[in-house]
C-alpha cells in the first residue's frame, strides 16, 4: 500500500501535515520474470481522481471512544492539564479544591497514514469557581479554556486501486536518465543520489550522511514456488559514473522483504569509491521466507542528503527464476548514450539564425557510442540516420558500420565502441520552412547479427530550434561557478549572426547550500582577442537577480534584460554575471558535452580572465529577439541610447555623453562592487579616487555598466 508520493511531500513542504484529501493507492501484484534495462519509463505513476468510479473513501476521526472504537460527539473538546472546582469561602478567605476525573480518549495522527490512535487521560477544558458566604450562594463561574487543545475532527481519506503489470517500480524517488553514467551498456540508467523525486536536496547543508534515494519493487507473487526453482536478482551498478563520487562510507543496498513479519532485510551492499565499468552482480532468492505473495526487493543510497552527490547508477535489473549464480550475462548491442545534435557546435540555434546562415552548419564530428554486450566478436553492420518533420521523411544519412566498429572488421566482444561521423556532405536541414521556431524528429538505428534486445537498437533525438543558443544536452551531471565577492563567470558564443538579445537562461542545481538568497548581476561582455571585453550590460546593483531552481530536474529559469530590452551584441559575445556573495551559486555543467574553452571567469575584478579547469559544457543559454518574441509575449522595447564614457583612461575627469537630463545621477564602483563616489552630471572629477580599475553605473544607462581605469 502506498501514498502519493507528489500530494504527501507538496503538503509537506507547505506545513500543512495533515492527510485530508490524501489518496492512498494500491498496486498490482507482478509475476515473475522482472526485467527492466531502464531504456523505457517502468515507474508507476500516480494520477488521483476524485471523480473515478472505483475510488472509495473512509472518514477518521480525531476523538474516539477507546472502547467502543466510536467516534466522540462533534462538541467535544479535552485539555491534558488537571482541571478542577474551586470553592471559595469569602468570610474565611479558604478555598477547596475537586479535581475533575479524567476520561480516557483515543487521539489520533493526522499526519501519517495508516491513522494511529493514542491513547490519553483528558480532562474538561474549564474551571469552576463558587464562592459563598453565611447569607447566601453565589452563582456558580465558569472559566473556559482558550483554544482548547484536544477538540473532535476528521479527514477523509481516499483509495484507488491501479493495475498495470507494464511498471515495476512503485516509487520514483531514484532519477531516470541517459546521461549520468559512464559508457553504459545500454540507453538509460536509474541513479542515486541527494535529491528527492523532485529534483531539491533532502536536507540542504546536511553534514550527516543517511539514507536518501530508494527504487522499490511493487509487490512480487513468489508464492507458488520454491528454494529448487532456482530464483536469482541480477543487476549491473556503478559508483560516481559522471556524477559525483561516493566516498567509501556511503554505500548502495539491496534490501528483501520479509511479508510474514513486515521487515527489510539487506542482503547485498557496496562502498563507495571512483568511477569504474558497470560491474554485475547476482543474489539468490532461495530462503522461503520470502517465498510469498507480498515479496518486493529495493535499493537505496546512504550518502549525503544535500543535492547531486554521492552517485551510484543501476541497470538491467532482471528477477527470474530456474538461473545460477553466474548467470550475469547481459548479451544485447545497444546504444550506450542518445546522439546529441546534428549542428555544428551547438545543441539549438535560433530558427531565423539557422534560416540567414548561407553556410552548412551540420556537423563533421558527431559521435555515435554503442554497445556489443555479446561474449564474442560480431560481424557489424551500417546504421541508420533518419531525419523526420511532422512525420514525412525528410532526409538520413547512413552510419558506416565499419567506421561504428572503429575500423575493426568485428565489434569486439563486451566493448562500448566510439565513432565520429561526418555530417556535412549529405542532408541539411531545409531553411526554407517557415514559422518561428522548428523541431525535427531524428531516429538513428544500429544493430548486430545476433539476437538480441531490439529496443536499444535506436534512439530518438528532437532537433530543435527556438531563440537560443546551448551548448549543452539539457541534464546537468554537477554544478559549478567561481566562489568569492565580485567574482565574474563569463560564457562565450559565437552567434551565426549579430542581433540583440533579451537575456539569459541559466540551469541552477541545487547542491550542498541553499543560495537562493545570494544575489548576482547579470552581465553581457564583448570580444577582446577571445576573452571577455568591454560590458555591453550590467544589472543595476540595486535590482540584482538570484538564482531560481527546485521546479524539477534540469529547470532552466529566464532572466529578462532590465525592462525586456533589447541588447545589440556582435557575433563573438559573452553572458554570465557579477556575483555579490562569495558562495558558489551552482550553475549546470553538463559533462556529456565539453565546452569548457568557453567557460571563463575572474576574481580579480576582470583584469584577468581564466578557463574553467573541468570539462563540460555551461548550461547557461543566451536568449534572442526572433520572431518568437510575439509568441512568447515579449513586447518589442528598443535598446537604450548610444552612451559613451571619455577619456579611458582617464586622469582627472569623466565625460558621459547620452540622451539624458544634464544632471543625470551616477556611481562610482571598485573592483568589488564598493560604491567610492556618487555623482551628479555629465562630467565627473575622479582626481580623489586612487589608481585602477573602476566601473561607472547609473539608473540612466538601463544596465550597462561602464568600466574605466584611473591613471
Amino acid at each position: 500500500m502506498l501514498t502519493n508520493p507528489s500530494i504527501q511531500k507538496d503538503r509537506l513542504k507547505e506545513g500543512v501535515v495533515n492527510i485530508d484529501s490524501t489518496f492512498i493507492f494500491t498496486t498490482d501484484t507482478l509475476q515473475l520474470p522482472i526485467f527492466d534495462d531502464f531504456s523505457s519509463n517502468k515507474f508507476q505513476e500516480y494520477f488521483p481522481d476524485f471523480n473515478d468510479p472505483s475510488v472509495t473513501s473512509s472518514v477518521f476521526y480525531k476523538l474516539k471512544n477507546p472502547i467502543t472504537q466510536l467516534p466522540l460527539e462533534s462538541s467535544v473538546s479535552f485539555t491534558s492539564q488537571q482541571t478542577f472546582k474551586r470553592i471559595f469561602n469569602m468570610q474565611t478567605g479558604e478555598f477547596v479544591d475537586s479535581s475533575f476525573s479524567s476520561t480516557p480518549v483515543s487521539i489520533a495522527d493526522f499526519s501519517v497514514f495508516p491513522v494511529q490512535y493514542d491513547q490519553q487521560l483528558l480532562y474538561p477544558p474549564y474551571y469552576l469557581f463558587d464562592t459563598i458566604n453565611d447569607v447566601s450562594t453565589n452563582p456558580i463561574d465558569t472559566v473556559w479554556l482558550t483554544n482548547p487543545p484536544y477538540i473532535q475532527d476528521s479527514v477523509r481519506v481516499f483509495f484507488q486501486a491501479i493495475s498495470d503489470p507494464s511498471k515495476y517500480w512503485a516509487d520514483a524517488y531514484a532519477y531516470l536518465n541517459n546521461r549520468f553514467a559512464f559508457n553504459p551498456r545500454s540507453l538509460g540508467v536509474v541513479t542515486f543520489d541527494g535529491l528527492d523525486e523532485n529534483g531539491n536536496p533532502y536536507q540542504y547543508g546536511s553534514i550527516s550522511p543517511n539514507y536518501a534515494d530508494k527504487l522499490t519493487s511493487k509487490n512480487i507473487n513468489l508464492s507458488s514456488f520454491t528454494p529448487g526453482d532456482s530464483i536469482y536478482l541480477s543487476f549491473l551498478f556503478q559508483p560516481q559514473g559522471l556524477g559525483d563520487e561516493p566516498e567509501n562510507s556511503d554505500s548502495l543496498v539491496l534490501e528483501f522483504y520479509q511479508n510474514a513479519n513486515a521487515n527489510w532485510q539487506r542482503v547485498w551492499s557496496t562502498a563507495g569509491e571512483s568511477n569504474r565499468p558497470f560491474q554485475a552482480v547476482t543474489v539468490a532468492v532461495k530462503d522461503p521466507v520470502y517465498l510469498s505473495d507480498g515479496f518486493k526487493f529495493r535499493f537505496r543510497n546512504y550518502g549525503s542528503l544535500a543535492g547531486a552527490l554521492d552517485h551510484f547508477h543501476l541497470d538491467y535489473i532482471h528477477l527470474r527464476s530456474l538461473s545460477f549464480q553466474t548467470d550475469t550475462l547481459f548479451k544485447d548491442f545497444a546504444f550506450s548514450y542518445p546522439l546529441l545534435s546534428l549542428i555544428d557546435t551547438y545543441t539549438s540555434v535560433p530558427w531565423d539564425h539557422y534560416q540567414n546562415t548561407t553556410d552548412n552548419k551540420m556537423t563533421d564530428s558527431l559521435e555515435v557510442y554503442v554497445h556489443n554486450g555479446s561474449p564474442l566478436p560480431e560481424n557489424y553492420q551500417n546504421g541508420q540516420v533518419n531525419i523526420f518533420y511532422n512525420s514525412a521523411l525528410e532526409g538520413n544519412y547512413v552510419l558506416n558500420g565499419f567506421t561504428l566498429a572503429q575500423g575493426n572488421i568485428n565489434f569486439q566482444p563486451r566493448t562500448t565502441h566510439q565513432s565520429i561521423h561526418d555530417l556535412t556532405l549529405g542532408f541539411e536541414f531545409d531553411k526554407t520552412k517557415p514559422g518561428n521556431q522548428q523541431v525535427f524528429e531524428v531516429k538513428s538505428s544500429a544493430s548486430a547479427q545476433f539476437p538480441n534486445f531490439g529496443a536499444n537498437d535506436s534512439t530518438l533525438l528532437y532537433q530543435s530550434f527556438y531563440n537560443y543558443y546551448s551548448y549543452d544536452d539539457g541534464t546537468a551531471e554537477a554544478a559549478f561557478g567561481p566562489t568569492g565577492a565580485q567574482s565574474r563567470l563569463a560564457i562565450g558564443y559565437e552567434a551565426y549572426e549579430e542581433d540583440s538579445i533579451l537575456g539569459v537562461s541559466i540551469c541552477f542545481v541545487p547542491s550542498v547550500n541553499d543560495v537562493s538568497d545570494k544575489l548576482f548581476l547579470l552581465t553581457v561582455w564583448d570580444d577582446v582577442n577571445g576573452k571577455p571585453g568591454s560590458v555591453l550590460y550590467e544589472d543595476d546593483v540595486f535590482f540584482p537577480r538570484a538564482p531560481i531552481s527546485g521546479y524539477g530536474e534540469n529547470y532552466f529559469h529566464s532572466y529578462y534584460l532590465v525592462d525586456t530590452m533589447k541588447l545589440a551584441v556582435p557575433k563573438r559575445f559573452y553572458v554570465g554575471w557579477r556575483q555579490i556573495d562569495p558562495q558558489r551559486l551552482n550553475a549546470g555543467l553538463d559533462r556529456n558535452t565539453n565546452h569548457s574553452n568557453e567557460i571563463f571567469y575572474s576574481v580579480d575584478g576582470e583584469n584577468s580572465w581564466l578557463t574553467s579547469p573541468f570539462p563540460g559544457s555551461a548550461m547557461i543559454r543566451p536568449i534572442f529577439s526572433t520572431r518568437l518574441n510575439g509568441v512568447l509575449g515579449i513586447p518589442d522595447k528598443q535598446a537604450f541610447e548610444q552612451i559613451i564614457i571619455f577619456p579611458n583612461p582617464a586622469s582627472n575627469y569623466l565625460t558621459i555623453r547620452g540622451e539624458f537630463a544634464e544632471n543625470i545621477e551616477s556611481c562610482v564602483m571598485d573592483i568589488f562592487g564598493t560604491i567610492v563616489k556618487k555623482t551628479n552630471g555629465t562630467h565627473i572629477s575622479i582626481e580623489d579616487i586612487s589608481s585602477g580599475t573602476y566601473f561607472l553605473s547609473s539608473p540612466s544607462f538601463k544596465g550597462k555598466v561602464f568600466k574605466f581605469i584611473k591613471q
